[in-house]
């Protein structure tokens, strides 16, 4: 499956349950990707990441992030924040409509694949306080 390719989802209250992929993310390439300056969490979040320098300041702290949510929130806060917050500023990350302001490289195609989406859940329900 091509990452623009989208996996059909159900929200179930504030989360998505059933994992995008049928299987759980691998958290050490979630971390990897958390801290990918190109598309991802550290250019607004800071966290428990003290060898990364510039952490952003826009959004919460992901420290405790896996005690304050379950792994279904934080699927859907990284597939369509919007969903939760209709003025979030974050990135629906597994999208691929109804966007503006789109850069020219995720235009028609979402930020993160689905096992993209699945290692970051995986690795996020990892840090607790």
């Amino acid at each position: 499956m091509r990452a623009n390719e989208l996996v059909s989802y159900n929200i179930v209250g504030d989360g998505i349950p059933v994992s995008l992929t049928g299987s759980p993310g691998d958290a050490a390439r979630g971390r990897a990707l958390v801290l990918a300056r190109s598309t991802t969490c550290i250019l607004c979040h800071s966290g428990p990441f003290p060898e990364t320098r510039f952490q952003g300041d826009l959004a919460p702290d992901l420290t405790g992030a896996g005690n304050r949510w379950t792994a279904s929130q934080l699927r859907l806060r990284l597939v369509d924040a919007s969903r939760l917050n209709a003025e979030t500023i974050m990135p629906s990350y597994y999208r691929n409509d109804g966007l503006v302001r789109v850069g020219r490289n995720f235009a028609g195609k979402p930020i993160l694949s689905a096992a993209e989406i699945e290692d970051i859940v995986a690795f996020l329900a990892t840090l607790r306080d």
